[in-house]
This record gives C-alpha cells, structure tokens and sequence, in this order.
C-alpha cells in the first residue's frame, strides 16, 4: 500500500477536495463530535505542527505508547484507531460554526503546506517523539483521513 504525504500535491488535493464535500449536516459513522467540532479539532492539530498550540509534557509510559503507535502506521499504514484518546486541548465539545471552522481549517492547512516547503516542522511531538518532515506530513494526512473517513468522504 501506498504511504500518502499530506505535502505531496494529490495527497494534498485529495484533502481538501474531500472537505470541501462536507456540510453543516454531514452524518457521522462514529464518535462524539459532530462535523464542524471534527473540522475545528482538525485545525488544531495542526496548529501543533504550525507550533501555534504547545502540548503538555506527557506520562513516559504514554510517550511510548504513542512511539510504538507511529512506528506501527509506518510499518504497516494502519489507519489512527477509533476514539483514541486526544490531549485535552485538542478537544472540541462545544458548539462551533461549520463555515468559520471550515474555512480555518483550509487555511491552516495552506499554512502546513507552507511550513513543509519551507522546512519549519519542529523535530519533535509531545506522543510520537522524534519527528521528522516526512513524519509531519504523513501523520497529518492520516489524521485528516481518519476524521474524513469519520464524516463518509
């Protein structure tokens, strides 16, 4: 199976394309958020990449666990599993505008895109530890593509 990298222009395509087919009243297969909590959850993750959002220091035990997790989608291109645990300030429980968090969300995703080009990614993450660029893009692609996947696009 193919690794897709959210940098590479049809990967990166490919993303946004299937955003933009989401709406306001997009059903969801799983999961406690609806679409515009997704899409605005969405956002900040990669505001952790843009290093807009810093994450707390974690648990060792938890560290690993998130190590072993990245070598595991590597090795074998496994998808993020169903309602894994996220940082506290990653999570979007409240009411939010669909238009707004839409729109936020291809915009930092441009700035992601920026920040690849321009090889300004940090070389770390709070869970995954070491980071590369291409762990960055990879990554981001299948978080995105696991909330897409979450919301039938």
């Amino acid at each position: 199976m193919v690794k897709k990298y959210l940098n590479h222009p049809i990967y990166f395509k490919e993303i946004t394309d299937r955003i933009s087919k989401l709406s306001a009243d997009s059903p969801k297969k799983w999961g406690k958020m609806d679409v515009c909590q997704m899409l605005m959850h969405c956002d900040l993750v990669l505001q952790v990449a843009l290093r807009k959002i810093e994450l707390p220091r974690i648990h060792l035990l938890f560290e690993t666990i998130g190590i072993l997790t990245k070598l595991e989608m590597y090795v074998f291109n496994n998808g993020i599993p169903r309602n894994m645990p996220t940082f506290q300030k990653l999570i979007v429980n409240f009411e939010c505008d669909f238009d707004e968090s839409k729109t936020n969300l291809l915009k930092t995703l441009e700035e992601f895109r920026e920040a690849c080009e321009n090889r300004k990614l940090p070389d770390s993450h709070r869970l995954f530890g070491n980071m590369t660029e291409k762990d960055w893009e990879f990554l981001e692609y299948k978080h995105l593509d696991h909330h897409l996947k979450q919301f039938n696009v």
